[in-house]
């Protein structure tokens, strides 16, 4: 039916050919009480199924039904891996499951087997209640070999990648060069070009171009002849910008940047205007402790820019007031803070004369030559965040990738 077989683990299914059915939402509403006792316990089973479900012909599910109990086995301690209580059921179970190392359950009697008369003929099987196997024809020859279809190596990976933006797609060439210039030996760079060239043209010239590759090699011989060909061309939803949500500024993470002499009220306003946003803003200071506003006020940072590097928040706020001027731009790692927000197309708001810290970190924007620069908001009060909560909701600028200046 498809050009692809369905059960073959590294395939998909695209929406086009079967559209996508939401049938509930999955929402996290707590994190672990105890990472040992209950991540690192867990054992997810394949075999373990509710009825109603049966077990696919897909190779690599059935090599995991034998392999996940196989290793949970070994790694959790033996076979009673069930009584852990992470794993443990909430509901009472009746079995005549015994011994074993590990064993949590106490079972009394004479008898451990059935059918018995000292035990009153307890334990005893309750009957075909459980797991039952899907009654279906079957008709054909039984080999051990994989149908043709498998071999089929490029017709997904050239829609996966027709799929994505020009962002995207830059992206991905970025880190095929990026990695390959890693591989030491020559012919190996080439012949994973070579691969990509069955993928991709354009994607294979272009990871070739940053290698310095030339000419380009050949693409390596196809297991499949003819090329199978895709039903669709480009599949939007393969794109991690398909489907951007509704949230929104909620839920992201936003560094308050301050030093000593910062305005005080500028930035509990701004705190209080994000907080109202859904957003979770947290005070980053030069060091942890307390911060002093320009007009005496304490303000207790909640972490600061060394412990908590741009990396780990979604936006950043600078006050760049007079008085806290010096401090910001002698700082190393709040620079160096900024030039990451900057590269990593994260929203930044700047108040006070925020062009002096940009300059200082490397950064040539100003408000005068680029008021409209992707995801900057340039501020004076609070009746600018709505501005700023707007860029936040887009999360990444993207435009700074490819729109001067780079730094």
């Amino acid at each position: 039916r498809f050009s692809f077989d369905v059960l073959d683990p590294t395939k998909i299914v695209p929406e086009e050919l079967v559209p996508l059915q939401v049938v509930g939402t999955m929402t996290l509403n707590r994190n672990p009480d105890n990472f040992f006792a209950e991540t690192e316990q867990v054992a997810y089973c394949t075999s373990h199924i509710v009825p109603g479900i049966d077990f696919s012909n897909d190779p690599l599910l059935q090599g995991r039904l034998f392999s996940y109990q196989d290793t949970q086995l070994t790694r959790l301690g033996g076979p009673n891996f069930h009584e852990i209580p992470i794993n443990a059921p909430i509901a009472q179970v009746h079995n005549n499951q015994r011994d074993g190392m590990h064993r949590q359950a106490l079972h009394r009697g004479r008898v451990s087997y059935e059918p018995n008369s000292l035990g009153g003929g307890c334990p005893h099987q309750a009957g075909m209640a459980g797991f039952r196997t899907v009654a279906e024809p079957v008709r054909d020859h039984k080999v051990r070999i994989k149908p043709e279809k498998f071999a089929d190596h490029y017709s997904q990976a050239t829609l996966f990648f027709a799929s994505q933006t020009a962002v995207e797609q830059q992206h991905i060439i970025n880190a095929f060069v990026f990695e390959l210039t890693r591989v030491e030996l020559p012919a190996i760079r080439q012949r994973m070009v070579s691969v990509l060239r069955n993928v991709d043209e354009g994607l294979a010239q272009a990871v070739a171009g940053g290698l310095g590759m030339d000419p380009v090699p050949d693409a390596q011989p196809l297991a499949v002849e003819p090329r199978v060909v895709s039903e669709v061309e480009a599949s939007p939803s393969l794109s991690m910008f398909a489907r951007p949500g509704q949230a929104g500024a909620t839920g992201r993470r936003v560094a308050l940047l301050a030093a000593d002499g910062c305005d005080g009220d500028m930035l509990m306003a701004v705190r209080d205007a994000l907080l109202a946003a859904g957003a979770a803003p947290k005070i980053v200071g030069t060091r942890m402790g307390v911060t002093t506003a320009s007009d005496g006020t304490p303000i207790e940072t909640d972490t600061s820019v060394t412990a908590m590097p741009s990396v780990l928040w979604d936006a950043a706020m600078l006050d760049a007031s007079p008085q806290s001027l010096d401090a910001l731009c002698a700082h190393g790692p709040l620079l160096e803070f900024m030039r990451d927000q900057f590269r990593h197309c994260k929203a930044i708001m700047l108040t006070g004369d925020g062009d002096a810290v940009l300059a200082a970190a490397g950064i040539p924007l100003s408000s005068e030559d680029h008021p409209d620069a992707p995801g900057i908001v340039w501020g004076d009060s609070a009746d600018d965040v709505p501005a700023f909560v707007a860029a936040i909701a887009r999360h990444r600028h993207l435009e700074r990738e490819s729109t001067p200046p780079p730094i």
